[in-house]
């Protein structure tokens, strides 16, 4: 389908990947997918983790780690350089593998407002707690991830560029149940409108990448998410309930993709294709939807990221997330 960035019967990963030797998981993820992406190696330590390697984008709001975490801080420690560092590596090892590939090409970032649920002021709260902290943080995300687009472009330049955006915190933030730094409180919830604003400002820089909001926790705010811009919702299949419906088919029907997490992300016995890609025909056909649009604008995925996942897993994990795709291509009505 042409106003996706990639061919039907598509499968990619989510984010994270076991172990630390990213130049394999790299390779994995380009052997094993017709969508590749760049894994993220959190078992490396501290600036491989999530927030950490999205804090490493931030333009001019330098961070550090104190023994709470991320923190905001007036010059970038020592930490900040070791996130830096791995993305770098990282970015080397990618052009190394990809030479001369073209096609649908994934990256990830942490969101603007998981990140300020999670990183803290130089001298108090999480960013959360204070609203010009948060647009702050929200126009130096957006700027710094304009430019990490940029620099992937460079490193492959035969790539249709996928960006999705983590925000497994954003159902917290708008329900006002993200514990203050000490622990003892909860930070006000933050109004729909102002969530989808903020989230606008980085998803409008990432053009003219195609923008996937991820949000692998129940109450996912399909309309939050829809208002801000994205073009596509990522999911866990195994999380959605019948009274989310009416919004993903709203969604659907706008145009929406579906990146929908089908396989376990830790080691379990993996199912046959068959039962793997049911819940994503099954969805689509309470949803009334033509069987031929469910192989292009469906994606199939794990259900999160594999990071606790053995190797040998995570790769087979992949494996049959793309052999399931298949079936929605082959057998839309199974």
């Amino acid at each position: 389908m042409s106003e996706y960035p990639w061919s039907e019967a598509t499968a990619t990963g989510v984010g994270s990947y076991p172990g630390e030797d990213h130049l394999e998981a790299v390779r994995t993820a380009f052997g094993e997918l017709s969508m590749p992406y760049l894994p993220e190696l959190p078992a490396r330590g501290v600036g491989a983790d999530m927030i950490g390697r999205t804090a490493s984008l931030l333009v001019e709001l330098p961070v550090e780690v104190q023994p709470s975490g991320w923190r905001l801080s007036d010059r970038p420690g020592r930490d900040f350089k070791r996130a830096r560092d791995h993305l770098a590596r990282d970015l080397d090892g990618l052009e190394e593998v990809s030479q001369g590939y073209v096609g649908p090409f994934k990256i990830q970032a942490c969101g603007p407002w998981t990140l300020a649920g999670a990183i803290e002021l130089r001298h108090g709260d999480k960013v959360l707690s204070d609203t010009g902290a948060v647009r702050d943080l929200t126009e130096s995300l957006a700027e710094g991830l304009s430019q990490h687009v940029a620099e992937v472009r460079r490193r492959i330049p035969g790539a249709e560029l996928v960006v999705q955006i983590d925000e497994p915190g954003l159902p917290g933030v708008l329900a006002g149940t993200v514990p203050t730094a000490s622990g003892f409180g909860r930070l006000a919830a933050v109004e729909p409108p102002i969530a989808a604003e903020r989230l606008k400002t980085v998803l409008s820089a990432l053009a003219p990448a195609f923008p996937v909001v991820h949000c692998c926790a129940p109450r996912v705010p399909y309309e939050v998410i829809r208002t801000a811009g994205a073009r596509g919702v990522s999911v866990d299949a195994a999380l959605l309930r019948r009274r989310d419906e009416d919004a993903i088919g709203e969604a659907i029907e706008k145009g929406l993709a579906l990146f929908l997490g089908v396989v376990p992300g830790t080691d379990s016995r993996l199912a046959d294709v068959g039962a793997v890609a049911r819940p994503a025909v099954e969805l689509w056909r309470r949803l009334g939807f033509a069987p031929a649009r469910l192989a292009g604008q469906v994606v199939l995925t794990p259900a999160c990221g594999l990071a606790g996942a053995s190797p040998a897993y995570a790769k087979a994990a992949l494996a049959r997330c793309r052999e399931a795709a298949r079936v929605l291509r082959e057998d839309p009505g199974e």
